[in-house]
């Protein structure tokens, strides 16, 4: 990568400048066309440079959401696709970049902050707004997020994705009149695959909450039809056989968590919480 910083670049900028301000004499023309040419391509290196180390910075990231994972967190991943925005006059469609850029990142304060300008620059912008409350209920700002996304729901009441944060933030609230309505109405709209999967999972939580464990392995059990991969699912799902008395069919849950991903956070802690039961342990009741 080049050496050169932003302000060695600039000072070359402006040596140039003041070279044509001064006026060229006809054997200098040349060479200061060369100056300009040679700057112009050693910004453009660098900038291909760091181009290519800002993508091999998002290995970290990947890692960093894989340790987030292994701390049990049930939030739903940020999956929002780049936003569709235009060039305008008062640079809002900058800051709904920056947002989307550093949700992916996991930046969840420094998307928060970006989106709030870009609010202030174009109120009720409904990208912004969906955005923003990613960013918030990935913070727990629960509050904030949800007055967001309703806001989104008024205008978009087919928003899947939205309507199902709704109705995870409503679990962690603890309303779980609301988060049933939500989280239903999603499976019924059925037009975004991985809104229609969180849906059945979200809705297995609400019925473990609640002490129906029934319904809740019900809800599992759809959730690992729609989304084998969805360990976290085999591990909720033994914790609705546990608690309903089954303890056989627990262990086979977190058996089959494991033996589908022993990789994954969730298949470990699969693993972990068979072996904690076979030693007379007990799992967590809450996460």
């Amino acid at each position: 990568m080049p050496d050169e910083t932003l302000e060695a670049y600039r000072a070359r900028y402006r040596a140039i400048e003041g070279r044509l301000e001064a006026g060229l004499a006809d054997a200098d023309r040349a060479k200061v066309k060369a100056d300009i040419v040679g700057l112009f391509k050693a910004v453009e290196a660098q900038i291909a440079e760091l181009t290519t180390f800002k993508d091999e910075i998002r290995t970290l990231v990947d890692k960093w959401k894989a340790q987030q994972a292994a701390e049990g967190s049930s939030a739903p991943e940020f999956s929002g696709e780049r936003p569709v925005v235009h060039a305008d006059h008062i640079g809002a469609s900058t800051f709904i970049e920056k947002g989307w850029s550093r949700l992916s990142l996991g930046d969840h304060e420094g998307a928060e902050q970006a989106l709030l300008k870009a609010i202030e620059l174009s109120p009720g912008d409904p990208q912004s707004e969906a955005l923003l409350g990613w960013a918030q209920m990935l913070q727990a700002k629960y509050d904030d997020a949800l007055m967001n996304f309703q806001k989104v729901l008024i205008r978009e009441p087919t928003n899947a994705l939205a309507r199902i944060n709704v109705g995870y933030i409503c679990l962690k609230k603890r309303i779980f009149g609301e988060a049933i309505e939500h989280l239903s109405k999603a499976i019924r709209l059925d037009n975004d695959r991985k809104a229609t999967l969180y849906a059945h999972f979200y809705l297995g939580l609400v019925y473990l909450e609640r002490e129906m464990y029934e319904d809740a392995q019900t809800f599992f059990q759809k959730t690992l039809a729609l989304g084998p991969n969805l360990i976290e699912a085999h591990f909720e799902l033994g914790r609705a056989h546990w608690f309903n008395g089954e303890t056989e069919e627990a262990k086979r849950a977190w058996a089959a968590g494991f033996a589908a991903n022993k990789f994954n956070p969730w298949g470990k802690r699969c693993a972990e919480t068979l072996k904690l039961v076979e030693g007379g342990g007990e799992p967590p009741r809450t996460l």
